[in-house]
């Protein structure tokens, strides 16, 4: 078989050597960024004011979802920008942080954390989205706690 055809590897996104997902939600180095945009980017156009967010920003907005409510990353891309003073929200930070928050409140699960004072991600991370596919503990997960809250599949 030629290098090319090789069968895909799942490759499994860990949270970095020495480091736990709640450290990088917590990462008090981190801070957000209002850039200009100098050409398109995404659905963004040159010239735009764009937010690059911290998995912080994102956790504490995901935190504000009330239970048995959903919400989409698109809205939390908007609230952001407006948030922040920006036109948009950079939309692979922000599917990378709802990753991050996301396997962090699961990591705090499995350490005994009750569900109900853990970041309530599956109110965000929409059943069917690439993401829900990518987390470390599978899908199932999500679809499981929106059952519990009657959120829609």
């Amino acid at each position: 078989m030629k290098a090319g055809n090789q069968p895909k590897k799942k490759v499994t996104m860990k949270p970095g050597k020495g480091k736990t997902w709640t450290d990088k939600v917590n990462d008090p180095t981190k801070t957000f960024v209002v850039k200009k945009l100098d050409k398109d980017f995404a659905d963004m156009p040159a010239g735009a004011k764009m937010l690059i967010a911290t998995p912080k920003i994102v956790d504490h907005y995901v935190r504000q979802i009330p239970k048995g409510k959903s919400s989409s990353l698109a809205t939390l891309r908007k609230d952001l920008a407006v948030e922040y003073g920006a036109e948009y929200t950079c939309p692979v930070t922000s599917g990378i942080f709802l990753r991050i928050v996301s396997e962090a409140a699961h990591e705090q699960l499995e350490k005994g954390v009750p569900a109900n004072k853990i970041t309530p991600f599956w109110r965000i991370v929409d059943p069917k989205s690439p993401l829900n596919k990518k987390l470390s503990f599978g899908a199932k997960f999500v679809v499981d706690q929106r059952k519990k809250e009657k959120i829609d599949l």
